[in-house]
């Protein structure tokens, strides 16, 4: 699936596109996930609060969807 993340995609949009990296926001302590609010955060929003660098969570999620 070709889908690209950044410090800007909303988490809305990356559950969207696939569900299964619901892991990677609850490792980081994103319990919330599926809240509203929380679905609406970018996720540079999303690390800030929860204390995690972006970066480190953007490469995640996009070595997930490149395969």
């Amino acid at each position: 699936m070709s889908f690209k993340v950044d410090k800007d995609t909303v988490i809305g949009d990356i559950m969207d596109a696939d569900e299964t990296t619901a892991e990677y926001f609850l490792e980081m302590g994103m319990h919330c996930l599926f809240c509203p609010a929380s679905r609406g955060e970018t996720v540079e929003q999303a690390c800030e609060v929860h204390g995690v660098d972006p970066a480190e969570l953007i490469a995640k999620l996009n070595k997930h969807f490149e395969g």
